[in-house]
């Protein structure tokens, strides 16, 4: 790395450069089964998007690359369409090892690269390469008990034993519009459900589901790219439009025959989470009706093929989906995450659906269930009890539900534990500290660290620290009494009025002010203030993490109480005396971009300049299990989509405005902008655009990148005579 000085001035291109500024943060952290060490992925220090696999081995405390990825494969990776739409729907970046598995005994691990499957088993030279075909595989798995590796390939179900090479096809009738052990578009998107199948413990059965998209409409759009137009064909289901029909199966591996499970006599429903019991014996499924205002919890029997509803979750609005479903070893409890008390808390039941206690409460909500000691009777979580702005890990009592906080430093702890919950990493962050990862005992003693990442003499972010400015992270009170979080940067010369940028996202399921390391927006927000730039963020109501009755208002109004705390944060900037209030600007991506437009289109008297990216513009152009849930069926509910689309407000467009969006985005369409190109060009109220060819929702890439920012940048500069 060449050398910089203490005070070096951050631009863009150094943000997107490599080293990473953040310095060698891991990813992926998780401790092998067996406890004996820590693997992660890291990127190259001459290429961070370049991802291999590492390990720290804890009995001799050293730290080793287990694969290069350019060692097993160099050249440009061809994947499947279907498996770069399953990547972009977890987020997943990079390149090279994205992502791995160990064997439930912790003595192998899988990985796909470059489109093939490796199986490495510790104490062996190499991987061995298990899938060599001329057809693309997607959602790898390890059987429970390593015996056998899994797949998907041309809509089937496929097996493959590891010792001895043979492959069996568990299903036969994949193909068109059957999709056998494959997750539906919505499920991927909107429900957090990457997968379509699921291995019993005892490793004799799959459950898996089936597809039918023929109901869902086909819709014909255009991915551009530099130098060529693609007419895709895709089944989308947009708002009130029809889904898949889903079924859901058992198959026996051994015999290859598979047991129906009945959903019930309607079909119109979301199978939202696929679960075993301890014993095999039993499967689980939670199953959601269109409206999303219940949720069941189901559990079938393989052996007697009855079935039983252990629970089920009402509410007027909208019921949220979570993953802390844990059946207990005891085969005679299970841990449930609800929010019927208006907060998300954990709820102890027996298997036969009595509710044995509520373990937590108070008006914070639980984020998620990390660990389960049964031995100790204790259940590891991450939480919000001391503040919304921080993520800890806490413990509680089965016995007693007696609550303890176990990390120490304010910030916000990621936190992955060990198979037997002895032991966890903890992934530590503050808004002004990058990604620090520490070993530690369950009791939160520490144990070593394994990447302390501080910014030494050494660390590519140590040349930008003389400028950093730490922000302010507060709250303030909307006119009706509601606390609203913030998160403030000030420039240095606090003598003079400035411009602000205001930073949102708005949207739920989701949270910007957090004590916590931002990434590259972060660093672009140093970026900002540091040419001038007040950088300000609001967390408004329908957001998370602050209890159900914060997120609610957005029901069936979407678009209105987000834009009015907006406005409350500009009143709030207002009353500093570095603020130019004629000289206010929005910038947001996604719900972002659409709060963007609802602001500058609702309330032009407090935002002179907006640059909205890849923004919903109408409700109906967007998918079933998102819009449905916050704004009921447009069947049904016609007046409140058309009252939170963008389009009766842009005719109020008074202030500057730039539109982006990737032209190949397959999430937020394309051509939710292109409406409002038209809708405005036919008001003759002008405005800038700038699209970005083959690019999909995210907009990925270090050059786009680079062009993205330096466009946000350069539209606020000239609008607000900024040099």
């Amino acid at each position: 790395m060449a050398k910089t000085s203490h005070s070096d001035t951050l631009s863009i291109e150094r943000i997107f450069a490599s080293p990473a500024l953040d310095g060698s943060t891991p990813r992926n952290l998780e401790i092998s089964p067996d406890g004996k060490r820590v693997t992660f992925l890291q990127g190259k220090s001459s290429d961070y998007e370049r991802l291999d696999l590492w390990e720290y081995d804890l009995k001799s405390k050293t730290t080793q690359m287990l694969f290069n990825s350019d060692d097993l494969s160099s050249g440009p990776e061809e994947l499947s369409d279907e498996e770069k739409a399953r990547r972009e729907r977890m987020r997943l970046s990079g390149t090279g090892i994205v992502t791995y598995e160990w064997s439930e005994d912790g003595t192998a691990l899988i990985f796909p690269l470059a489109g093939n499957l490796y199986y490495f088993k510790l104490g062996t030279k190499k991987a061995l390469q298990l899938l060599d075909t001329p057809e693309f595989e997607t959602d790898f798995k390890l059987s429970p008990k390593g015996n056998y590796v899994s797949y998907v390939r041309n809509q089937d179900l496929y097996i493959k034993h590891i010792k001895n090479n043979l492959e069996t096809r568990l299903t036969h009738d994949g193909q068109g519009n059957i999709k056998n052990a494959m997750a539906e578009f919505v499920a991927q998107e909107e429900m957090s459900r990457m997968t379509g199948y699921w291995w019993s413990p005892d490793e004799r059965y799959i459950a898996f589901t089936q597809i039918d998209e023929s109901p869902v409409q086909q819709v014909t759009r255009s991915e551009i790219y530099a130098d060529s137009i693609e007419m895709i064909t895709q089944r989308y289901p947009a708002a009130g439009t029809p889904n898949v029909l889903i079924k859901l199966a058992v198959m026996d591996v051994a015999s290859q025959q598979a047991q129906w499970v009945d959903l019930g006599e309607d079909k119109d429903i979301y199978l939202n989470r696929v679960d075993w019991m301890a014993d095999s014996r039993n499967l689980t499924y939670q199953i959601q009706p269109r409206n999303q205002q219940t949720l069941q919890l189901k559990a079938y029997n393989l052996h007697d093929k009855t079935q039983r509803s252990l629970l089920k979750e009402t509410s007027n609005t909208w019921i949220n989906l979570n993953d802390d479903l844990h059946f207990l070893e005891d085969n005679q409890h299970f841990i449930w995450a609800s929010e019927r008390d208006g907060f998300k808390h954990l709820y102890l039941y027996k298997n036969d659906g009595e509710l044995v206690k509520q373990l937590t409460k108070g008006d914070w909500v639980v984020d998620d269930i990390k660990a389960i000691d049964e031995r100790k009777q204790l259940i590891y979580f991450t939480g919000r009890v001391d503040t919304p702005t921080e993520a800890h890990l806490y413990s509680v009592s089965l016995k007693n539900a007696e609550l303890k906080r176990i990390t120490e430093r304010r910030g916000f702890h990621k936190i992955t534990f060990s198979q037997d919950a002895s032991i966890y990493v903890d992934n530590f962050s503050t808004v002004n500290t990058p990604p620090q990862v520490s070993l530690h005992r369950a009791s939160g003693e520490y144990i070593t660290w394994l990447n302390e990442n501080a910014i030494n003499a050494q660390h590519p972010l140590h040349a930008f620290q003389n400028q950093w400015v730490k922000p302010e992270i507060s709250s303030f009170k909307a006119e009706d009494g509601t606390e609203l979080y913030y998160r403030l940067y000030k420039p240095a010369d606090q003598g003079i009025k400035h411009p602000v940028i205001v930073y949102t996202y708005g949207g739920p399921h989701a949270q910007q002010v957090t004590n916590s390391w931002a990434g590259n927006r972060g660093l672009l927000f140093q970026y900002w203030v540091n040419k001038g730039y007040v950088v300000f963020t609001v967390d408004n109501r329908g957001s998370n993490y602050r209890g159900k009755a914060f997120e609610e208002p957005i029901y069936q109004k979407m678009g209105d109480i987000e834009v009015q705390d907006q406005v409350a944060g500009v009143k709030f900037l207002r009353t500093l005396p570095y603020v130019d209030e004629t000289r206010i600007g929005i910038h947001g991506h996604s719900y972002g971009g659409y709060l963007t437009l609802m602001s500058m289109f609702k309330a032009g008297d407090y935002f002179q300049a907006g640059v909205a990216g890849a923004p919903v513009t109408d409700w109906e152009l967007y998918d079933t299990f998102y819009t449905e849930r916050y704004m009921g069926n447009p069947k049904t509910d016609k007046k409140a989509y058309v009252a939170s689309s963008v389009f009766p407000y842009a005719k109020d467009l008074t202030g500057d405005l730039l539109i982006y969006h990737g032209m190949a985005d397959d999430n937020v369409l394309f051509t939710n902008s292109t409406k409002l190109y038209k809708h405005l060009q036919d008001l003759a109220i002008p405005f800038e655009s700038m699209d970005y060819p083959g690019k999909k929702h995210s907009i990925k890439g270090k050059n786009t990148g680079i062009h993205l920012y330096k466009t946000i940048t350069n539209f606020f500069d000239k609008h607000f005579e900024m040099k």
